[in-house]
């Protein structure tokens, strides 16, 4: 009888496992979106969200993929779809308009980033002169590889150090020989000492052209955002992004996600979440806003403003 129970189980299972198969078969090889297609469904997800309606009318959280695959052209990218769902989810159950707020909020930033892909490159020539420019200057005069003079002490090197060697595996040599072992080892390290030096003082020349690596000060993540709140309100757009990324860090760190350190770049922080975190995908958007507006070209408005604070909004942090 048991042995009857045992295999009408594994037969259950086996169907199961049969009719499982074909559909993750299926859904493995669905092809990624195209950045078009995928623009297409964000739009039409954020129309039926931000329509007046009754949300149970609406696409449950189940018949969105945990991943959306987008074909950059470069690349392939992977968007987790975690804080969708759990917003999709939370505004049909409880119909809780914050989520739903937090929904829309979400969807905008997908659509903003997945616009950026359809923008032509930028155009570098003018930013490759001005580098050309700059490596022309004096202070990079002596900064080179190895030339052949280099080349050639560095044999005349090999071949002191082979003939002391030969010398040295003698068991006895002339009063002669000791002289000759003593003035070659002088040479030697006369020869060293003045390259050693001269590298050395033109490793510090090339240094004191270098940028000082910036380090931001350590402070709590309010003093952050009331710092970001002030320049948005005097129009420092440009400077409100750079401090509601920085209370971004303030917070995650006071969350306990990683050790204070503010010898870090921005992207050793990120490298500090994992990958299936989502906080990792709100602080990469937070640091790809930050990065072009603060080292790049890109302009800073009040809608960047607004899309960063957004993000701020989405890891948990109170923005008032």
């Amino acid at each position: 009888m048991n042995h009857a129970r045992v295999a009408r189980s594994v037969l259950v299972l086996l169907m199961l496992l049969a009719a499982a198969a074909p559909r993750a078969t299926a859904a493995a090889a669905d092809p990624p979106l195209s950045v078009p297609e995928y623009v297409a469904r964000l739009d039409v997800l954020t129309a039926l969200v931000a329509a007046p309606h009754d949300p149970s009318g609406r696409p449950s959280a189940g018949e969105i993929p945990q991943v959306w695959r987008v074909d950059g052209s470069l690349r392939v990218f992977d968007i987790p779809t975690g804080l969708v769902r759990r917003d999709l989810r939370a505004w049909q159950a409880r119909r809780d308009e914050a989520a739903r707020e937090r929904l829309l909020n979400h969807l905008h930033l997908l659509r903003s980033e997945a616009a950026s892909f359809e923008r032509p490159a930028a155009d570098r020539v003018a930013e490759r002169a001005l580098l050309t420019g700059i490596l022309k200057a004096d202070e990079f005069r002596n900064v080179h590889g190895p030339t052949w003079l280099d080349r050639l002490r560095q044999r005349v090197l090999e071949l002191v150090a082979r003939l002391l060697g030969r010398l040295f595996e003698r068991s006895a040599i002339p009063a002669i020989g000791n002289v000759l072992v003593y003035v070659l080892i002088a040479l030697a390290v006369v020869v060293l000492a003045v390259w050693t030096f001269r590298f050395l003082r033109q490793t510090a020349a090339a240094d004191t052209v270098l940028p000082e690596r910036i380090i931001a000060p350590t402070r709590e993540w309010p003093l952050w955002l009331a710092d970001a709140q002030a320049a948005a309100a005097r129009g420092s757009w440009r400077d409100a992004i750079h401090l509601t990324y920085w209370c971004a860090v303030s917070f995650l760190e006071a969350k306990g996600a990683w050790r204070p350190d503010r010898t870090r770049t921005p992207r050793e922080y990120l490298r500090l979440l994992p990958a299936s975190s989502d906080d990792r995908t709100l602080l990469a958007a937070l640091t790809r806003r930050f990065e072009l507006v603060w080292y790049g070209t890109e302009p800073a408005d009040a809608q960047a403003f607004a899309d960063s604070i957004a993000n701020l909004k989405n890891l948990g942090c109170p923005t008032g």
